[in-house]
């Protein structure tokens, strides 16, 4: 029997805003644990939570970039159920009138273009995190996570496959980047998916048993936990077997998933209306200021970079698939003002020092114009491209000025004739057997003898000088 996956996703991003949403709390990365907290997101008796406003901004910003419908009265609702790092024992979230309903998000892979339903989008609590201590046998909890402001971003059932996962993900991690709505560093746990899975008979119009894997924080373990999956439920119905729905925990070192709890329902978390918090109200002219506000996103910046620059449309898709890269592209035209070799440059050298040293596009460090600058060395003759290579491998690192660099340590091109011809005479005097292959017709040598050159002027000869003073040397021995 052939099987096919239905696949939904509940992805949770972490918002860039410097408090929590209900108090003046750090939302700070990496402190220590229990210094972000407060009355307020401790869950203490007597507090009354005050709502931050830019997360509402941010929700309405998310909202309008992944073409939802804005709810203009939506309110808040509390989320009962106990687990040791939700002090309040409930999770204010929002349940019945979310902020943002009905967008889509359209994806192609593999040449075929798919329109991924939201279904809506809300604003809520993170809870906190649980430390688990194989040396002590106890489990710490740290509360600084509490009250962080999340967006879950709930899609329909429309992926079919890994694949096109990993595609709306990539797609809708590069839309919070740009609107600057997070930073989506998943080793952070700022970006992070639920992924909801169930497989049937091809053809059959009845859904199978889902499960759902929970805080899947890397897109490879995300494909490797849906293929996982996928197989553990196929087995399962091949063998007789019933498929519980529950919630499971993915275990990427393993590459298997373990059950976790019985999947509740939304009536199992006995939702009410929170009564600390009064509805919100967006008007028009709101969600007009926001829409003016939106920067040029991805798709649009794709199609103008195709139009305006001609560049390779897998380079384009690279690029502007991260804001980070985006900013390098844009601040090293600005000074050189040739997009292909830009472009040439970030998809060479950039992403293969990034790739070798580990480094996320948001955590590359060298000033872009920069990088413009080393171009115009190149075009005007100051540095050939192999010693451009060089800098930049010192730019990548320490951040130099490139002319300086050369300056300082005298990579400058030699450009001087007489030198070269020199360098290029002292080179067919000592290899008598080359030239002597070079009367007989064996033009091969003219590449060692050109390395020789090289060799001798240190790299820092023009090419095109050597090859043409070379040509002229060989062509008089004939």
């Amino acid at each position: 029997m052939e099987f096919e996956t239905v696949l939904g996703l509940e992805v949770h991003t972490e918002l860039a805003t410097d408090t929590k949403i209900f108090c003046s709390c750090s939302t700070e990365f990496g402190g220590e644990p229990n210094t972000h907290v407060c009355e307020v997101c401790s869950g203490m008796p007597g507090t009354l939570p005050v709502l931050n406003r830019q997360v509402v901004e941010f929700a309405i910003r998310t909202g309008l970039a992944t073409n939802c419908e804005i709810t203009r009265y939506n309110k808040f609702d509390r989320k009962n159920y106990f687990y040791p790092d939700l002090p309040k024992a409930y999770q204010v979230s929002q349940l019945y009138l979310p902020i943002c309903q009905n967008g889509h998000i359209d994806i192609e892979v593999n040449g075929v273009k798919k329109s991924i339903r939201i279904k809506e989008i809300h604003m809520e609590e993170d809870a906190g995190k649980l430390i688990h201590d194989p040396w002590d046998d106890c489990t710490l909890v740290d509360y600084n996570r509490c009250g962080v402001p999340l967006l879950e971003i709930v899609s329909e059932p429309d992926f079919s496959n890994g694949e096109e996962v990993i595609a709306y993900l990539t797609k809708l991690k590069a839309i919070l980047q740009y609107t600057g709505v997070s930073d989506c560093k998943m080793e952070q746990g700022s970006l992070r998916a639920d992924v909801n899975l169930s497989v049937k008979p091809v053809g059959s119009k009845e859904l199978g048993t889902r499960t759902e894997m929970k805080n899947i924080n890397s897109f490879k373990a995300i494909a490797r936990a849906i293929e996982g999956e996928r197989a553990r439920q196929i087995e399962l119905i091949q063998e007789g077997k019933k498929v519980i729905q529950e919630t499971r925990r993915w275990d990427d070192n393993k590459g298997a998933s373990y059950a976790m709890r019985s999947k509740e329902n939304a009536q199992d978390y006995r939702y009410f209306p929170e009564p600390d918090l009064v509805p919100i109200e967006i008007d028009d002219e709101w969600i007009e200021r926001v829409r003016q506000s939106l920067p040029e996103l991805p798709e649009a910046k794709k199609a103008r970079y195709l139009s305006e620059y001609k560049l390779p449309e897998y380079d384009v898709d690279i690029i502007t698939g991260s804001k980070d890269l985006v900013k390098i592209f844009e601040q090293a035209y600005e000074v050189c003002h040739n997009a292909k070799e830009v472009s040439n440059w970030i998809m060479g050298e950039v992403l293969r020092l990034a790739s070798e040293t580990s480094t996320l596009p948001e955590d590359i460090s060298f000033d872009a114009k920069n990088l413009g600058k080393l171009i115009l060395l190149v075009k005007n003759g100051v540095v050939n491209r192999n010693t451009a290579k060089e800098v930049f491998e010192k730019m990548f690192s320490d951040n130099i000025e490139p002319e300086q660099y050369i300056e300082q340590h005298n990579l400058k091109m030699v450009n001087d004739d007489s030198a070269v011809k020199e360098v290029v005479a002292k080179v067919i005097e000592e290899n008598p057997n080359s030239i002597t292959q070079y009367k007989e017709g064996n033009e091969k040598v003219n590449k060692f003898l050109m390395g020789q050159c090289m060799k001798q002027l240190k790299g820092k000869a023009n090419p095109a000088i050597v090859t043409k003073i070379l040509e002229e040397e060989l062509e008089k021995l004939k």
